[in-house]
């Protein structure tokens, strides 16, 4: 019998659409499907990002700046392919580009806004859903883009201005033999997606012991595809993501890692000893 997770509540925060389907896609919709409340909050609607679709190429910042309307779609797509059916932006910040470009400066952006201003709209989520579990980036935002490394400023910076107490934090990673695995599958498929041959180059790769946790959920990898093919803008369907399912298997997709870094790491365990549940020792 598959276990139950109806009472836990799980909040996720990231920085643009489609950040949450590459990254928990499968943890989202298998907790959904099984009975949790599962919130997920973004932070900014992916203004500045590369538009892969030639036919929508004029919704880019550089041309007409649709491209936010446009990916409040997708993401709406994608959660209803999760099964998620909470999902809010939180407030009207734009997304901040790269490090060192013109639309990092903009007043208007994520990254230019007060922390506290910002953590404390979150704050208001929080206290309304009042999560048991959160989950977000790592310090480095997980590849060092901003509005990643903000999302967590905020997300860490609410969690201790709340009154209502998250009992697990957990940061998404992904382990240095995963990493491995898909750059060598990436050289079969003739694509150099990684952009280096040297794994230590890569800033998300992490070694073993920095995972906690892995969340199988192979049965939840058709949601996770389909919910990719929403984010059609983001996430090309003859692109490096795709080309890894077909190299490395489906499978690439229904494992998701994590680090725990508030509450306590609680059996049931994997055979490397890692947790296999976010809920294990939650009290609700």
């Amino acid at each position: 019998m598959k276990q139950s997770y109806v009472g836990y509540r799980i909040l996720l925060v990231h920085a643009h659409p489609d950040d949450e389907t590459i990254n928990n896609g499968a943890t989202m919709a298998l907790y959904a499907a099984r009975g949790a409340k599962v919130t997920l909050v973004t932070c900014t609607r992916g203004e500045e990002g590369e538009v892969l679709v030639p036919a929508l190429s004029n919704l880019a910042s550089s041309q007409d700046d649709l491209l936010g309307p446009h990916r409040e779609i997708e993401l709406e797509n994608a959660m209803r392919a999760l099964g998620v059916v909470d999902h809010r932006f939180l407030g009207k910040f734009r997304d901040s580009g790269m490090m060192g470009t013109e639309p990092n400066n903009r007043p208007d952006v994520f990254w230019q806004a007060d922390l506290d201003t910002v953590a404390k709209l979150l704050v208001e989520i929080i206290e309304e859903v009042q999560p048991h579990i959160l989950i977000t980036y790592d310090e480095i935002g997980g590849y060092g883009h901003p509005d990643h490394i903000k999302a967590h400023l905020v997300a860490m910076r609410a969690s201790e201005l709340s009154t209502w107490q998250i009992q697990k934090i957990y940061w998404n990673t992904i382990p240095k033999s995963v990493i491995a695995a898909g750059m060598e599958a990436m050289k079969e498929a003739g694509t150099d997606f990684f952009g280096t041959d040297d794994i230590n180059e890569i800033p998300f790769a992490k070694d073993e012991s920095f995972v906690t946790t892995l969340i199988d959920a192979n049965d939840f990898v058709a949601a996770k595809m389909e919910a990719m093919k929403a984010h059609a803008t983001q996430i090309a369907l003859d692109g490096p993501f795709f080309a890894l399912s077909d190299n490395m298997g489906l499978q690439v997709w229904g494992h998701e890692y994590y680090t725990l870094v508030r509450g306590e790491k609680t059996a049931p365990f994997d055979s490397n000893g890692r947790e296999s549940d976010l809920t294990s020792g939650v009290a609700i």
